[in-house]
């Protein structure tokens, strides 16, 4: 019975917590491997992010991430977001791209500049 009301919490969570839609590079880092993506949206306690197919099967439970969010985003300057996550679910979305959903179990905002490119 606890199991059950614990779960409707975090439902009830869930679909109280904003989401915005952002489409901002991701950066996977498996080891000393980075593995592009972008976010399809973003909050502070899950993202929903792209990458390639068989770049997907690397990760695994839980793993680490950046998010580059523009200026037009955070209002002030760029910033990277250096996060610590948990698959909840991965959907093939293409032939070509996976979508993954993820819990954010903690982050912290870099002060290191964004390369220009």
């Amino acid at each position: 019975m606890v199991q059950t009301s614990h779960n409707l919490e975090t439902e009830i969570d869930r679909r109280c917590m904003q989401r915005f839609r952002i489409n901002a590079p991701l950066t996977i880092l498996i080891g000393e491997r980075e593995i592009p993506g972008y976010t399809r949206d973003l909050s502070d306690r899950g993202v929903y992010f792209y990458l390639a197919v068989s770049d997907s099967k690397l990760i695994d439970r839980d793993f680490e991430f950046i998010v580059e969010l523009p200026a037009e985003i955070t209002l002030s300057t760029c910033c990277r977001i250096r996060c610590r996550g948990r698959v909840i679910r991965k959907e093939e979305a293409s032939i070509d791209f996976a979508g993954v959903a993820a819990q954010i179990l903690d982050y912290s905002i870099r002060s290191e500049p964004m390369a220009i490119n």
